[in-house]
């Protein structure tokens, strides 16, 4: 494993921040797309709504009001949503 050199880092961000004020930079900006329902993707991982929750660090009513269409997930648990979704096999392996 290399040593990181967090100075040399901090410094080279610090000058690409000012490279990109004068113009001279573009910075890189990522879409992410929503993630499919809750319900398709825990009918693919092929979880009871109770595993799921517990997988997701919420409560099994919540997941059921999600599926349910009563609330929207949001935030961090979107983005849980996304990697259930794109790495099924890294999702599962956090039980």
């Amino acid at each position: 494993m290399s040593k990181r050199d967090i100075g040399k880092e901090i410094l080279e961000g610090i000058r690409e921040v000012k490279a990109y004020k004068a113009g001279a930079r573009t910075l890189r900006a990522y879409t992410l797309k929503e993630p499919a329902p809750p319900k398709i993707i825990r009918t693919k991982l092929k979880l009871s709504q109770s595993a799921f929750a517990g997988l997701m660090g919420v409560s099994l009513r919540t997941i059921q009001d999600w599926e349910q269409g009563r609330r929207k997930p949001s935030g961090p648990a979107v983005a849980l949503l996304r990697i259930a979704e794109q790495k099924p096999d890294v999702f599962i392996q956090l039980s």
